[in-house]
């Protein structure tokens, strides 16, 4: 039967020599190839003193924003728990009462928030559904744990520090990536 392709190559079944029985040219190439990466700049770096630069677009852990008056921004509208493809946010919704203007923007505020880390693959999915720039991914990494609990982040966890009271943890908490309306 005729190939469909002219793509095959015809495969040299001669008997080795001496010196390729003895693998030597192969041998002296890998320790040439080893041997320049012990000239080359170490990828390592010594994590407490130095810190690695991340992409822009790096994806941390979540943070619930507040406006400047120190108000939470979320208006538990559940567009960032539908959007997530990890069913990783849980919410609800409580009424504003009298008395809590300072506490909440709208009339509607999410009594609990709580993302799952275990389940959330840091797509940013809710941070683009979020209409009123509540939640956003830090540049901050997830702090490894031992039991499953802690993976579990409840909304006095997420909520970024109030910026009339504490203002330089509140800018630390902001970085150079949050939205600031």
């Amino acid at each position: 039967m005729q190939a469909l392709t002219n793509r095959n190559k015809a495969v040299d079944r001669k008997p080795m020599t001496l010196w390729e029985k003895m693998y030597i040219p192969s041998i002296m190439k890998g320790m040439s190839i080893t041997l320049s990466h012990f000239f080359k700049k170490k990828p390592t770096i010594s994590y407490p003193e130095e810190k690695r630069p991340f992409s822009p677009v790096f994806r941390g852990l979540h943070i619930l924003n507040r406006d400047e008056e120190g108000r939470e921004r979320c208006t538990a509208c559940g567009l960032c728990a539908v959007a997530c493809p990890a069913e990783a946010i849980t919410m609800e919704a409580a009424e504003r009462k009298p008395g809590e203007e300072n506490l909440y923007r709208e009339e509607k505020y999410a009594a609990r928030y709580e993302i799952n880390m275990l389940r959330c693959i840091f797509c940013g999915l809710c941070e683009e559904a979020c209409p009123k720039d509540a939640v956003y991914l830090s540049e901050t990494f997830t702090p490894a744990n031992f039991t499953r609990e802690t993976f579990i982040y409840k909304k006095q966890d997420l909520l970024i520090p109030d910026p009339k009271t504490e203002p330089e943890q509140y800018q630390k908490a902001l970085g150079s990536r949050a939205k600031k309306n």
